[in-house]
């Protein structure tokens, strides 16, 4: 097993109403250039949601993260044809693309219900388990406190 390498990541927020500048993660995505990883994971609380909007569609904002979720998990052609076209080339919105570059894209910040927060960096030695132990502190909804 190798030591920690550097990661870096961005929460997935949802934004009902821009203008009341409130709201609340809905995923997370990671990405590793050590570990040649990109790694998404979403979960939408639909009552989370409404509490924060009763008129939010919550359908379409979960087409929303589930597209980011398939445009990050498209498989790119190996390493050494990172622009391969024809047979090599995935298939799909981000198809053949860099992941990094992919990442970078995913992470632009966008005015819409669905945004990308800043991105931040940290170490890791599983890139895997840090976006599920990530999901877990900043996503879902915090335990009750200790003591």
């Amino acid at each position: 097993m190798s030591g920690p390498v550097g990661y870096e990541y961005a929460l997935l927020q949802v934004i009902p109403r821009i203008e009341r500048g409130e709201a609340m993660n809905a995923g997370v995505l990671l990405y590793c250039r050590a570990r040649d990883a990109l790694v998404v994971r979403v979960e939408l609380d639909r009552g989370r949601l409404a509490a924060l909007d009763p008129y939010a569609d919550a359908d379409a904002v979960a087409d929303v993260l589930a597209t980011i979720a398939a445009v990050a998990s498209v498989p790119e052609p190996p390493r050494s044809d990172r622009h391969a076209t024809g047979a090599l080339a995935a298939r799909g919105p981000g198809a053949g693309e860099d992941i990094g570059r992919r990442f970078r894209r995913l992470t632009t910040a966008r005015s819409t219900i669905v945004a990308p927060g800043p991105v931040h960096a940290g170490l890791t030695t599983d890139p895997v388990a840090e976006a599920d132990r990530l999901l877990v502190r900043l996503v879902r909804p915090p335990g009750p406190p200790c003591g």
